[in-house]
């Protein structure tokens, strides 16, 4: 029977109120336990509780499969896992250890000073920035570069700083190397 809907019209053919039939692993309608992740389970708890229904939708899928490719229906999984982020070691144990402190000029008259090295002394470098942005009142953060860049001119402090907070670093290791090129950032 072929059986068009009109706007406003009624099927002949289907009785009202319909009676919608529930998984009992998803609870959602069986139509559509297949978005559903685990749609084994749902699979094996409708062959059990439904089989007249089980053996529709193994048909469906049987003809869905043979029209397609005849292969397995792959599925569209969301989410995933993030990527890991690998700490590089890029740093030897023989070769000398320094860090260098260095101002640079960022826009026309705003000032940051760069900590590099301090990743040689195994110092988490995102701690470090917080406590010199709470020791100085200011941002502060770390580059990719694995540098520690601090708002304002702070760089003479940092020479006492240092060595004060961390004691494996001792003060002859801390350089001033200057001033710095003009800083990319506007």
């Amino acid at each position: 029977m072929n059986s068009v809907k009109e706007p406003g019209s009624v099927l002949l053919d289907v009785t009202y109120p319909l009676a919608v039939k529930y998984c009992g692993h998803c609870s959602m309608p069986i139509e559509y336990c297949e978005f559903y992740s685990e749609y084994d389970k749902c699979k094996e708890w409708l062959s059990k509780n439904y089989p007249e229904d089980y053996e529709k939708l193994m048909l469906r899928e049987a003809e869905e499969g043979n029209d397609a490719n005849g292969g397995e229906k792959k599925r569209q999984k969301r989410g995933g896992k993030g990527l890991l982020r690998v700490k590089k070691e890029s740093c030897d144990d023989d070769a000398p250890k320094r860090i260098c402190l260095t101002c640079a000029t960022r826009g026309k008259n705003k000032r940051v000073t760069i900590v590099a090295g301090m990743g040689a002394f195994k110092i988490d470098l995102r701690a470090a920035a917080k406590f010199f942005g709470s020791k100085f009142a200011c941002g502060s953060s770390v580059t990719s570069d694995n540098d520690i860049v601090i708002q304002g001119d702070v760089k003479e402090v940092l020479l006492k700083v240092i060595p004060e907070k961390w004691e494996e670093i001792p003060g002859e290791v801390i350089e001033d190397c200057g001033e710095g090129k003009k800083s990319q950032q506007n």
